[in-house]
């Protein structure tokens, strides 16, 4: 990517800044990738085995491991194991603490921006340590399907406190959307779920004990410790890996012969569906993380660009979904493709009860004078978007 592609922009106080196009993309084309500052997988994601890399989340089972596991089925069998991407013999893990990873570097990376800090060791791993304590209360505050976790909020204290250059990384924090005091009491109601939020000080408590906090101090005072919550909610990117849908990606582009193509597409959808009875939503290694570039991309219901993990790790890669032209705004949707096809007052709807906003692109100003009007299908979907 070269930088001088796109420039973030202010735009107003209703909307804050924005992503512009410097140069024309096509449809197609990727806009820019990008790293996370900091990115964690969700604790109950964790709890139930799906093994992914402490650093970028990449799935540390083979494919048919990852099928086997999540069909209940120990009796299948992948054809074309070449085309899984997880190398077991790449493998490695934290001597002290046994966190794995998925290469050395991954493990060396981790250890050189945060690990060392919040590394458990071996003697200090049981259910009295403060971490271990914290996770199991944050587990039985907030049951899945998770869309945040305690430990996001430990990895940005470690990040900080075992860095260099600690006001750096303060000042790049700083820049990420921060909310008014009302809007923090709003994104902690929806993050948390309402009947966690008065176990907010618990977390915030908890954490002061499991961490040092000597160089963020201002994140935890109640109020600090609520516009931290507010940051992660409101720019926080959700991160799916699945060493399956990899392996189905690369044997879906195989040439094969035409029988042979007809059996593995039939395997695969009784897998997913099979899957689909076992775990349902559940079906990926999930986690949550933060992108400077990423957070400044605008929700729009006519998006041309669309947020994708293409190696599935943490790499963030957007993509146009149709031709961009030099000073155009780059957006995403933040809602889900059935959702877009609904009424403009349900899209107002979610959008102010998730991310507290009105939308004003095209296509909600084409249908200003519609009928503030919600169908019995959008309030389906809109009980389904909140589950």
């Amino acid at each position: 990517m070269d930088p001088n592609d796109i420039q973030i922009r202010s735009i107003n106080k209703e909307k804050g800044k924005g992503l512009f196009a410097v140069r024309s993309f096509k449809d197609g084309d990727t806009i820019f990738e990008e790293k996370p500052l900091i990115c964690c997988q969700f604790a109950w994601n964790q709890e139930y085995k799906y093994l992914a890399c402490d650093n970028c989340l990449k799935p540390l089972e083979t494919a048919e491991e990852n099928v086997r596991r999540l069909t209940g089925n120990s009796t299948i069998i992948l054809p074309h194991p070449e085309c899984c991407e997880t190398k077991k013999d790449l493998i490695t893990e934290c001597a002290e603490c046994d966190t794995k990873y998925c290469s050395v570097e991954c493990q060396n990376e981790a250890f050189s921006r945060y690990h060392k800090i919040i590394c458990l060791r071996s003697k200090e791993k049981d259910e009295s340590h403060p971490l271990v304590q914290l996770t199991e209360t944050w587990k039985q505050m907030h049951y899945p399907p998770e869309t945040a976790t305690i430990m996001l909020l430990v990895k940005i204290v470690a990040l900080i406190n075992q860095a260099s250059n600690k006001e750096d990384l303060l000042s790049i924090f700083s820049q990420f959307c921060q909310r008014t005091i009302n809007d923090t009491d709003d994104i902690i109601h929806k993050l948390l779920g309402e009947e966690f939020v008065s176990q907010l000080d618990v977390l915030r408590q908890m954490m002061l004990k499991a961490v040092n906090t000597d160089f963020t101090e201002q994140w935890f005072t109640p109020e600090g410790f609520k516009s931290l919550w507010a940051l992660v909610g409101t720019n926080g990117q959700g991160i799916g890996t699945s060493a399956f849908s990899r392996w189905v990606k690369n044997v879906s582009a195989l040439e094969l012969p035409r029988d042979e193509r007809i059996h593995v597409d039939k395997l695969i959808d009784r897998i997913y569906d099979d899957m689909d009875r076992e775990v349902s939503f559940f079906l990926n290694n999930e986690g949550s993380g933060l992108y400077v570039l990423q957070s400044s991309v605008n929700h729009s219901c006519v998006p041309n660009a669309v947020v994708e993990f293409p190696y599935s790790n943490n790499v963030l890669a957007l993509k146009a979904t149709r031709d961009i032209q030099p000073e155009e705004e780059i957006c995403i949707s933040y809602l889900g493709e059935c959702c877009l096809e609904r009424s403009r007052h349900s899209r107002w709807k979610i959008l102010s009860s998730q991310y507290l906003f009105h939308c004003y692109c095209k296509k909600c100003l084409s249908q200003a004078n519609d009928p503030d009007e919600t169908s019995e299908d959008d309030d389906d979907m809109m009980e389904d978007d909140d589950n």
